[in-house]
Formats: structure tokens, C-alpha cells, sequence
């Protein structure tokens, strides 16, 4: 199933009620997880999937299947301008490559190209580490996170570069900026970037207060801007046309700019909390922008939008208002991350959990092994102790005392799959229970690594043998704690071992001929998600093997090893 759905209509149908979450059917059977979709101010739409394939379609044109661009490496990051989009290669060492218009230089090629049909490999980067890539209007920029110099290319008018010595509107590629560690671009005439120093500066278009410095000057060179929170607390930044946000890791969203030229009417020259939810304790999960619109998704999954759509203002464009949908679709985002826009009566949306939590969700729809219940529901008496950290009688007696059945059933899928769908309830019962930010301090691969091998709580032993070369000596048997339940939940193989042995089996063997640190490593990424990766490890020949073993066990299909080894090199 895939992970992306829509809400509008990508055909160019132009839906104006947004009643129903729709799956994208454009992609071949095949596509099953998209990372990211961007799209400049034509409404043209470049999707990147799991595998780093780009697929390019258009809001107006109907395409029954798209086809992915051919002849390029795996890509692993996209962005868009006005007009051009740029794409990063996922290799050693990446790759920049350009497509779309080009008057502006904005492509960065050597030779001038009004327009490219298709990705182009920007040739005079080849050589650089760029590791980031973004775009705002008619400008590119490149950034090498090894030096952190952040390189750059198009329109320098009014200082959209910051560079204030190119007197000439077009630059090609060059060095721009030293000491650089971040960059943050979008729909816009405007740029912030975080320093080395650990400060948030802003450069460019400033007519409107987008760049939160106080005033309404355009700014030609980097200027810090002053928050009024620590820029450690930063989790995300969107930049749309003439305004900018910030969003904070406890939910709280700033903003600066929304003109009433555009539609706004907040004319904010400094960063300020969003007035709206300021006082009303909502805690928003994501927000996005298109060029004169922008929509935000709540922790109780409200969809909230401001601005124009398809380029017409309405008679409160100006004022933010709450999509009308129905209670279906408010439980049906509550999977649901991330909200991606485009500049007109559509937006995506992502779902971003971890395939752990999607195959756990099996365990509270099948009750797969389940050995006591809460409300008549089939659970697991280790993982509710392990993730609530009080005994399981203590958690039962208080939510069948206290706890509505709904409410109950929301608190389990924050056990079991990380989710909340009451955000604010669900918070309520794990702070009596003593755990406070939850989705920070109780990430569920964190507390079911506690579990990993555990010979206490574990109520199963896996036989792994080693089989030795020389047939005359003797096999090494080792035998490995686990949890049923979590093997079943993961393992297409497991399970059906587990539902066809007999009561009082407590063991069994593997038989897979792999060799023990094989199946450590397994085990290890069925509890997490994750592989125990150091700089002393073979990686190569954990590839192989684990690859190997992927079938064997019948693990989730969709998993993209790639970014499994990718994340797990990193940790």
C-alpha cells in the first residue's frame, strides 16, 4: 500500500471540498513508498520514490501510469524554484543534476539553456561534495557540508543571493557564503540559513517583513535574525512568497511576512507566535506552503489553510480557516506525518512511521500470541510494562477504571505503533503514568531495544547452530531469548513457525544456515528497525547476508534496504 495520499484531485479537477483522502493511482503497481514531492509555480509535480526514481507530471494533464525519468543514478533529495527543479544523486559522492527553465542561470550550466526536458548532470559541481541542495525563485544553491561553503547560482537582484558586489541580475555558479550549516528556501524571493555559530540569518526580498528582521527593507547580505526562543528549539522552516514560518519541536508555529497583497492581511515584521493558536494550546504536526497559500496539519488532524487557491482570492482568503471533513477522514490522518502543498486546490500527504510500527499494528488487529487483555482487548503484558514503565496490573486497573473504550484503543496505538490519533487525551493518561513528551523521550524502537536478548522477560529461545566446515567436529549451538510475539509481528516465516507448534514448545530451531552473528543482526532489526553498524563492522558482508535473509524470513517487501543500511552507517 502506498504511503502517499491526496486531498484534491491530481487530474486538474480542481476539487474545492476536501471530503476524502484519495491514493495517487499514477504510478506503476510497483511504487509503493514516495520520500517527497515538490512542484514550481506552473503546477508541474516531481515525485522521488523510496528506490531514488523520479516521476514528473502536471496537475492539468491526466497520466494514467507515469514513467520515471531514465538513465539516472538513484536519487535521494529534490527541490523546485519558480520554474526548475534540482535533483541529488544518492552516491558516494552526489551529484547535482537540473531541468526546467534557465533564463536566470539558475541551472548552473555552462552554456545557456532556456529549457531542459529532462535531469541534466551540472557539470561544474561534479567535483564538490554538495550534500544539500535548495531553491528559492530563480536562484539555486549548493551547499558542501564538509567545508560548508554554500555555493549559488541565478537571480542576484535586490540581493536574492546575498552577494551585494554581482552587479549583473544573472550569476553563475560561484562561491557564496563561508561557515554555512544549513539552508532553507521555498516559494519565495528569500532566504534563511543557519551558520556555524549557531545563529539564523536572512537574505533577499524583505518588502513584506518575510525575513523577520524588523523592518521592511530588502536585506542584500546575510543578517541575523533575532527569535524570541532558541534556535535549538527550531524543528522546521518553510519559506512561501513574502512570508516565512517556523515551526518548534513542542508544536508551536512562528511566523513573519503573510502581506495583504497575497491574501493575509498580518503585514508581521518579526517572528511572532501564530496568533490563532497561540492561545489555545494546539499542537500543530506539520505545515506546508505553495506560493500564495499555505496548510497546516494538527496533532488532532485538523487541516487548517490560509491564502488563494489556483490564484483567486476568496472573500476570507485573509483568514485562516479549518478544512470541513468528515470524522473518516480525522482518523484516517492519524497515520499520516507530513503535508505537502501545491500552489492550488491540492495537497499530499505522508505517511512517515516506521515500518516497526506498521507491522506491530498487527499484533493489536490479529492479538497474534497475546497472553492477558485490557477492556476485552487482546494485548502483551511485556510491551505495555516496557512502554508505560508501571506494572501491568497498576495500567490495567487505572484505564478500565478511568478510560472510555475509545480512549483506551487510542493509548494502545501509541503503544504498539507510536501513533496518536487523541493527541491531547492520550497525552493526559501518559502523564499520570509519569511520561512526559512522549514523542520525544519514548520513541518505540528505544524501548523494544530494551527488550533485545533479554533472558527475563524473553518467552522463547531461538537454536541457532553453527555448522562447522569439518563435517567430523561437532556443531555449536547458541541459543538466543526472544519474544514471540515481536517475531510473529515481523516475520511471515516466524509466524506461521509459531501458530503450527504445539502449546509447550519453548524452543526452536533455525534452520536458515546462517551463521549466529547472522542471525543476531536479524534479530537486532526486527526489535528496531535498525542494524548494529560500527566503523570496525564488514558492511559488505553484512549487505550480502542480510540481504540473503530478507526473503528467507519473509520480511515487510517495502522495506528500502538501501536506506535501512544508509541510516544504520550513520548511527
Amino acid at each position: 500500500m502506498s504511503n502517499i495520499k491526496t486531498l484534491g484531485d491530481i487530474n486538474g479537477k480542481k476539487k474545492r471540498i476536501f471530503e476524502t483522502l484519495d491514493p495517487i493511482k499514477t504510478f506503476p503497481k510497483e511504487v509503493t513508498k514516495i520520500d517527497d514531492v515538490v512542484s514550481n509555480y506552473d503546477n508541474t509535480i516531481v515525485f522521488l520514490s523510496s528506490e531514488g526514481k523520479l516521476y514528473q507530471s502536471t496537475a492539468e494533464q491526466y497520466h494514467e501510469k507515469l514513467k520515471a525519468f531514465e538513465n539516472l543514478p538513484p536519487m535521494k533529495s529534490i527541490v523546485s524554484g519558480y520554474f526548475h527543479f534540482l535533483a541529488l544523486s544518492n552516491e558516494e559522492k552526489p551529484k547535482v543534476y537540473g531541468w526546467g527553465q534557465n533564463g536566470y542561470e539558475e541551472l548552473g550550466f555552462d552554456s545557456k539553456r532556456c529549457n531542459v526536458l529532462k535531469p541534466t548532470l551540472i557539470e561544474s559541481l561534479k567535483d564538490e561534495n554538495i550534500e544539500q541542495i535548495c531553491s528559492t525563485g530563480f536562484c539555486s544553491f549548493f551547499l558542501n557540508k564538509t567545508t560548508n561553503i554554500l555555493f549559488g547560482c541565478g537571480d542576484n537582484y535586490n540581493g536574492k543571493l546575498g552577494k551585494p558586489e554581482i552587479t549583473e541580475s544573472k550569476a553563475k555558479i560561484q562561491k557564496l557564503h563561508e561557515n554555512v550549516a544549513n539552508v532553507f528556501g521555498g516559494h519565495s524571493d528569500h532566504t534563511l540559513m543557519m551558520k556555524n555559530d549557531g545563529k539564523l540569518y536572512g537574505f533577499g526580498l524583505n518588502q513584506d517583513g518575510e525575513l523577520g528582521l524588523g523592518h521592511k527593507n530588502n536585506t542584500l547580505t546575510p543578517t541575523q535574525i533575532k527569535l524570541e526562543f532558541p534556535v535549538e528549539d527550531i524543528s522546521k522552516i518553510i519559506i512561501g512568497y513574502q512570508f516565512s514560518f517556523i515551526l518548534t519541536n513542542d508544536g508551536k508555529l512562528y511566523v513573519t511576512g503573510l502581506t495583504l497583497r497575497t491574501g493575509f492581511g498580518s503585514n508581521l515584521t518579526e517572528f511572532k507566535q501564530y496568533p490563532q493558536f497561540k492561545n489555545n494550546n494546539t499542537i500543530i504536526k506539520d505545515i506546508s506552503c505553495g506560493y500564495y497559500m499555505f496548510a497546516i496539519l494538527t496533532q488532532d488532524n485538523e487541516i487548517w489553510v490560509q491564502g488563494t487557491f489556483n490564484g483567486v482570492k476568496s472573500n476570507n482568503s485573509s483568514v485562516i480557516r479549518k478544512i470541513q471533513t468528515g470524522t473518516n477522514l480525522i482518523n484516517e490522518l492519524s497515520s499520516y506525518n507530513q503535508i505537502k502543498c501545491c500552489d492550488q486546490d491540492l495537497m499530499f500527504f505522508f505517511q512517515s512511521n516506521s515500518y516497526l510500527s506498521q507491522d506491530l499494528e498487527k499484533l493489536l488487529k490479529n492479538g497474534y500470541f497475546s497472553d492477558c487483555n485490557i477492556q476485552d482487548i487482546p494485548v502483551h503484558k511485556i510491551l505495555i510494562e516496557t512502554r508505560i514503565g508501571k506494572t501491568f496490573d497498576l495500567i490495567k486497573k487505572y484505564l478500565e477504571s478511568n478510560c472510555k473504550l475509545n480512549e483506551i484503543q487510542d493509548l494502545l496505538k501509541w503503544i504498539y505503533c507510536d501513533q496518536m490519533i487523541n493527541f491531547k487525551r492520550t497525552n493526559e493518561l501518559l502523564n499520570h503514568f509519569g511520561i512526559q513528551d512522549a514523542q520525544k523521550t519514548k520513541l518505540l524502537k528505544n524501548d523494544l531495544k530494551q527488550l533485545l536478548f533479554d533472558e527475563q522477560t524473553s518467552d522463547f529461545k531461538l537454536v541457532v547452530k553453527n555448522e562447522e566446515e569439518d563435517e567430523e567436529e561437532e556443531e555449536e549451538e547458541e541459543e538466543l531469548y526472544i519474544h514471540k510475539f515481536i517475531l510473529a509481528a515481523r516475520s511471515g516465516l516466524f509466524l506461521n513457525m509459531f501458530q503450527n507448534l504445539e502449546e509447550n514448545f519453548q524452543k526452536v530451531k533455525d534452520y536458515s544456515r546462517k551463521s549466529l552473528e547472522t542471525i543476531e543482526l536479524l534479530i537486532s532489526f526486527l526489535y528496531t528497525d535498525e542494524l548494529p553498524i560500527t566503523a570496525d563492522t564488514d558492511q559488505e558482508f553484512i549487505k550480502e547476508e542480510f540481504e540473503d535473509i530478507v526473503e528467507y524470513y519473509q520480511l515487510n517487501p517495502t522495506i528500502p534496504m538501501m536506506d535501512i543500511f544508509e541510516k544504520s552507517s550513520k548511527i
